[in-house]
């Protein structure tokens, strides 16, 4: 199965690309919408096609793969189930970031403010990580980020609680929530030159979390080296995750679902989850994004943030019992 698990979730994601560009408040037809994206047509269903759904499935892609490959990434490394980016501060870096751009009013400035913000909040996060537990194992990083988190996460609930007007409050709430409606070529501009970088990162670190998977000091034995594995994660999590969160706002719970999802069927092998969790990531939120484009609940859409947690905290629950359950 693990040999054409990769094909498989490669076809599935062809899909729901199709189904992605098709979709929304108004349905496509399909040869229109085709003709649209591959003989240029430049009538209102080519405008549709190319300037708003096929940037906004570009950046869906790219979220979800950083995500889901951060996340398997660093459940390797930690050697933790619940690994993902958020527990090392860089989500949450990355939100701050937003937060203090829509708060002290850059964001209405240039509407590239929140994200460069953002970018730059998680950098600033995942140094501050890096460099607290720099002569610490995996359990200092582990509590480096979860101190990084808090810290990070009540300057933002303090930022709301002193929010100057009601529609900054509103604004850092819709950021908090996640979205992407009204995305652009600006945005993907932005995001892709340091989410392709990061996911090659990321992906360098395959057979070192294999190794990894022994403990440290057996790694170390092996001639895996430790320090660079860490900072080739850490890089690699704060430039796509960061780029990924910077664009999006807060889109939970992907990074932690994709790596588990297809991990049994590739016999759980920390090195050989990533490709096939960034893949499950991409296809998760590509769905999601769908899925919030087409279902409107109290006679509003739902924002794709929203719509992760939704069904990712029941997996986290489940994760949890299972967890508890294997170490009874």
């Amino acid at each position: 199965m693990s040999r054409w698990l990769a094909p498989l979730l490669l076809f599935a994601l062809i899909g729901a690309a199709l189904l992605s560009i098709l979709a929304g408040t108004v349905w496509l037809p399909p040869e229109r919408a085709l003709s649209a994206l591959f003989a240029g047509r430049s009538d209102l269903v080519g405008l549709i096609v190319t300037e708003i759904r096929l940037p906004r499935l570009i950046l869906a892609l790219a979220i979800g793969a950083s995500l889901g490959l951060s996340g398997a990434v660093l459940q390797g490394l930690l050697r933790n189930p619940l690994g993902e980016p958020g527990l090392l501060g860089v989500t949450s870096g990355a939100s701050l970031g937003a937060v203090i751009a829509i708060y002290f009013g850059f964001a209405a400035s240039f509407t590239l403010a929140t994200p460069l913000f953002a970018l730059t909040g998680a950098f600033v996060t995942a140094l501050i990580a890096l460099i607290l537990s720099r002569s610490g194992g995996t359990l200092s990083l582990i509590l480096t980020g979860v101190a990084i988190s808090s810290i990070t996460m009540a300057l933002i609930m303090l930022a709301l609680n002193l929010a100057p007007n009601p529609y900054a409050a509103y604004e850092i709430m819709t950021w908090l929530m996640g979205s992407l409606a009204d995305r652009s070529w600006d945005h993907v501009r932005l995001a892709l030159p340091f989410v392709v970088p990061g996911l090659v990162l990321l992906l360098l670190t395959g057979r070192a979390l294999d190794a990894l998977a022994l403990g440290d000091a057996q790694a170390e034995s092996l001639g895996v080296p430790i320090v660079r594995t860490r900072l080739l994660a850490l890089g690699g999590t704060a430039l796509a995750v960061g780029a990924a969160t910077s664009i999006a706002g807060s889109v939970g719970f992907v990074g932690l679902v994709a790596p588990h999802l297809v991990r049994p069927l590739v016999g759980h092998q920390p090195g050989r989850v990533l490709l096939p969790a960034m893949l499950a990531g991409a296809l998760l939120v590509a769905l999601a994004d769908v899925a919030t484009r087409t279902l409107v609940l109290g006679g509003a859409p739902l924002n794709i943030g929203v719509f992760t947690s939704l069904i990712g905290t029941p997996f986290f629950l489940w994760l949890v019992l299972h967890v508890r359950r294997r170490t009874a």
